[in-house]
C-alpha cells in the first residue's frame, strides 16, 4: 500500500516539472527586451536541470523499490511496508514473538526409578508471579525430575504474558471457566474463594489424570528454601510407608524466628493440623478428595474430621516456604502481624540421607508424645523471667480454649483453631523454641481429642 503511495508522489513531482517548464515556454514572446530574454534563457536552464533531477530521482526511487520487492519474495514478511517507512522516515514497530512454554510432561518416573513431581504454581492476576517462578527455577535441581507447570485463573494478560516470557522452562495451563460464580448475598464477599476451589479442583484434575504419583502445591505469592525440593525428595516415601499420613508441608504456621531452633534446621515434626502453603499430595489422595471438593473454602474443608480422618501432615521446624503477598482475597489477614515474620531457612539440608523412620506414626508417638509428659509443668512468667533452674525442655499446660488462647498470644504464636485443631498441634500439643529453650504447650495427660467447640 505504501508503495503505491510513493509513485503517485514521484509521478506528480514529475507531472509538475513538465507543467511548469511548458508554461514558462509558452509565456515567453518574440518581442522581449534583451534583460527580459537573459532571464527567460536561465529560467529555462533551472527548468531543466530540476527536470533531469527529478526525472534521476524517480528513476532511483524505481529501482529502490523494485530491489526491495525482489527480496520480499525470499523472506516471510513483506518488505515493501518496510521501504515505505523508510522513505518517509519512520520504521513500524515490529511485533516480539512470545516464547512459547513446554507442553505438560508425560514422564512420571525417571530412568533411575525415582518419580517426577510436578510442581503446581497456582497463579491469577499476580505479575509477581515471576519472583516466584524465578526461585523456583533458581533452585530446582533438575527440570525433568521437578517440571513447573503453571495454571492460571482470571485471565489476566499482564500475567500471562510473564508467565509465557519463561518460555519452555514451565508449562502453562489456564482455567477454561471463566464464568461468574452465583453465591448469596451474605457470601459475595467470599466470591474469590469460591474461584479458587474451582481453579484447584480443575488444575489438580488436569495434572493428575498425566500419571503423576505427587504433586507439590504452591501458590503465586510464596518463595521457596534452597532445600525445598531437597526436603520433598526425603520425605515423598513417608507418604506411601504410613497410612497415616496425608501431606507433607513446607510451612510452620508458628515459625516467627523469635519462637524457632535455628540451629535444628533438619528437625520435623508430626502434626493434625493441615499446614498448606507449599505440600505435597499423592495422586491417592486426590482420588478420594476430588469426587466431593468443595465449592468454597477448601483448606477449611480439607482440616474438617469428614476428610482429614484423623490422618497428619509433616511439617519442618523452620519453614521452606514464605509468603510475599500481602494483597489477596483474605485482605492480608495475618500477613503483619504473622506471616511477614515467618523465618525462611538458609540452609541446605540433605534429607535424602537422613533417616525418616522416627517420623512414622508409632515410632514419634513413643519418642515425642510420651517423652513430653516427662517434662516439668512451667508457667509462662517463669518462662518469660528465665526462672526455670533445670535445663532442657519443658511444658505449660492448658485446658481450656480460653486458656489456650491467652498463652499463645503472650508468647507471639498463632490462636486460632480450625475443626477444633491448634496451628501445628499434634495430639493438642504445640511446640516451639523460646528463651533458648524447647517447649511443649500440651493439654493435660488424659487428654480425650480436639473439640470442634474451640473453633
Amino acid at each position: 500500500m505504501r508503495s503505491r503511495k510513493v509513485l503517485l508522489i514521484v509521478g506528480f513531482l514529475i507531472t509538475w516539472t513538465y507543467a511548469t517548464y511548458y508554461l514558462l515556454l509558452r509565456n515567453t514572446g518574440v518581442n522581449l527586451s534583451r534583460a527580459q530574454a537573459h532571464q527567460m534563457y536561465r529560467l529555462n536552464v533551472e527548468a531543466r536541470d530540476a527536470n533531469k533531477k527529478s526525472h534521476d530521482m524517480a528513476k532511483n526511487l524505481f529501482q529502490l523499490v523494485k530491489t526491495k520487492y525482489d527480496q520480499a519474495q525470499t523472506v516471510s514478511t513483506p518488505q515493501i511496508s518496510i521501504v515505505a517507512a523508510e522513505i518517509s522516515g519512520e520504521m513500524l514497530e515490529q511485533p516480539v514473538a512470545k516464547q512459547t512454554p513446554a507442553p505438560i510432561p508425560t514422564r512420571t518416573y525417571m530412568g533411575n526409578g525415582e518419580p517426577v513431581f510436578p510442581v503446581l504454581v497456582f497463579a491469577c492476576n499476580r505479575v509477581s508471579v515471576k519472583k516466584c517462578i524465578d526461585n523456583l527455577i533458581e533452585y530446582r535441581p533438575s527440570m525433568e525430575q521437578f517440571p513447573i507447570i503453571v495454571s492460571q485463573d482470571c485471565g489476566d494478560e499482564n500475567t500471562k504474558g510473564v508467565i509465557q516470557s519463561f518460555g519452555n522452562q514451565v508449562t502453562l495451563i489456564e482455567q477454561p471457566d471463566q464464568s461468574d460464580i452465583k453465591v448469596l448475598p451474605k457470601e459475595r464477599k467470599f466470591k474469590g474463594y469460591y474461584k479458587i476451589a474451582r481453579h484447584y479442583g480443575w488444575a489438580l484434575n488436569t495434572t493428575f489424570k498425566v500419571g503423576f504419583d505427587f504433586a507439590i502445591i504452591v501458590e503465586d505469592d510464596l518463595n521457596v528454601a534452597p532445600d525445598f525440593f531437597e526436603y520433598f525428595l526425603g520425605t515423598h516415601k513417608l507418604l506411601i510407608q504410613d497410612p497415616s499420613l496425608w501431606c507433607v508441608s513446607a510451612w510452620n504456621d508458628n515459625g516467627k524466628a523469635a519462637v524457632v531452633d535455628a540451629s535444628k534446621p533438619e528437625l520435623l515434626y508430626r502434626t493434625d493440623f493441615f499446614p498448606g502453603l507449599g505440600w505435597m499430595l499423592t495422586k491417592k489422595l486426590w482420588s478420594e478428595l476430588s469426587v466431593k471438593w468443595p465449592k468454597s473454602f477448601w483448606d477449611d474443608w480439607i482440616r474438617h474430621p469428614a476428610q482429614r480422618k484423623h490422618r497428619v501432615c509433616i511439617r519442618p521446624e523452620i519453614s521452606r516456604t514464605r509468603t510475599f503477598g500481602k494483597i489477596g482475597v483474605s485482605n492480608g489477614l495475618f500477613f503483619d502481624k504473622y506471616l511477614k515474620h515467618i523465618k525462611l531457612s538458609e540452609d541446605f539440608v540433605q534429607f535424602t540421607k537422613i533417616n525418616m523412620s522416627h517420623l512414622l506414626k508409632d515410632n514419634y508417638d513413643k519418642t515425642f508424645v510420651q517423652s513430653v509428659y516427662t517434662y516439668p509443668i512451667v508457667t509462662y512468667d517463669e518462662l518469660r523471667r528465665n526462672l526455670i533452674a533445670a535445663e532442657g525442655p519443658v511444658r505449660i499446660q492448658y485446658t481450656t480454649r480460653e486458656q489456650y488462647k491467652r498463652i499463645t498470644k503472650m508468647l507471639g504464636l498463632m490462636d486460632d483453631f480450625k475443626s477444633g485443631v491448634p496451628r501445628t498441634a499434634y495430639h493438642g500439643i504445640v511446640s516451639f523454641f523460646y528463651n533458648k529453650r524447647r517447649v511443649h504447650l500440651a493439654p493435660n495427660a488424659n487428654w480425650k481429642g480436639y473439640d470442634l467447640s474451640w473453633s
